[in-house]
């Protein structure tokens, strides 16, 4: 799998709440200023050669939907983050949000009942 570009990410947020949508769909979806036609069919066109969208024809038409979900794609981005930031250390990425976020108490504490019910 392959780390997706701000526009790409942007497109498959879209796509995966809506499951299945026309390129119209896709751009209706999309904040103000919104992307030309073109420019959403090029990116789709894209996310289609990286596997991450297929497709089924009406004529002309298309109808993209997500083949990697949202969860498969979080799991790998978050590895890249950790490993390529945080030395492959969850605990130098929580140590980070500690420092930088000043994660309250109470976050901290569920947190760590999270992972003693994963143990």
């Amino acid at each position: 799998m392959r780390e997706l570009t701000k526009a790409e990410d942007q497109v498959m947020q879209v796509l995966w709440k809506l499951k299945r949508a026309f390129v119209k769909d896709i751009i209706a979806h999309l904040p103000p200023p919104r992307p030309a036609y073109t420019t959403v069919s090029t990116i789709i066109r894209i996310l289609e050669q990286k596997g991450f969208v297929g497709h089924k024809a009406y004529g002309k038409t298309h109808e993209y939907f997500p083949l990697v979900s949202r969860e498969s794609y979080t799991r790998f981005y978050l590895n890249e983050v950790i490993n390529g930031y945080f030395e492959g250390s969850i605990q130098n990425l929580v140590s980070f949000f500690v420092k930088e976020k000043k994660l309250s108490e109470k976050h901290l504490n569920e947190l760590l009942k999270e992972l003693q019910k994963r143990k």
